[in-house]
């Protein structure tokens, strides 16, 4: 069952990081990172990720603006901004080293443990991705709250809300980690391979055979 199930895993692992990966770069370009709604004008929403601020009006669409200095961007979009990128990168070489370790792919069929590796390698790597794109938007989502609940700022200044490409993000974590556990989970799978199954096969038969000589007169 292990073998048939096996390759199953494997594929399914590689299409739900690869799930995790797409959701990954959409929220690092996203610029629903935090949104802003203002009582005054309820005609406009503003927003802002990591590399723009745009403003969305009811009649004349959306309109962004680029962040002019890297420098000058909140600590917290800093950090967002090359975690993400290590995120995206780590998880695009987790799918082309756990790519070539699958099983149903016919190049190195005969090192399976370079294959294994390869799927390990993967898995971690989509582990990485997976926590590297999970900080950041937990991080943002912290200060967001933070300034949200802040009583030193007037009531009557708008505040910043969660946007959807936190959301967006928290789910991409999750696709990749679980991605990567489902590749890992197939490699201790292996560990129960059909040798184990013809061992045990021989010796039933050297048994039966066996009763078979002592049976006879």
């Amino acid at each position: 069952m292990a073998l048939v199930y096996q390759p199953v895993m494997q594929l399914s692992g590689i299409l739900v990081s690869l799930l995790g990966w797409v959701l990954s770069c959409l929220t690092t370009y996203l610029p629903q990172w935090k949104n802003l709604n203002l009582e005054l004008n309820e005609l406009e929403i503003w927003t802002m990720g990591l590399w723009q601020a745009c403003v969305v009006q009811e009649e004349g669409g959306m309109q962004c603006k680029d962040f002019d200095s890297f420098l000058a961007l909140p600590p917290e979009l800093r950090i967002s901004r090359i975690l993400m990128f290590f995120s995206n990168g780590s998880g695009l070489l987790g799918l082309l080293l756990s790519g070539f370790g699958l099983d149903c792919l016919k190049i190195g069929e005969r090192q399976q443990e370079q294959k294994k590796r390869l799927l390990l390698f993967g898995g971690m790597l989509f582990w990485i991705s997976g926590i590297t794109a999970i900080v950041p938007v937990s991080w943002v989502a912290h200060s967001t709250v933070q300034e949200f609940w802040d009583e030193n700022i007037p009531d009557i200044v708008p505040r910043w809300d969660f946007g959807e490409a936190l959301f967006v993000g928290w789910l991409a974590g999750f696709c990749l980690i679980l991605g990567g556990s489902l590749l890992n989970c197939t490699i201790c799978s292996t560990e129960v391979h059909p040798s184990s199954v013809h061992y045990a096969v021989a010796e039933q038969q050297d048994q039966c055979q066996r009763l078979e000589t002592e049976s006879r007169p």
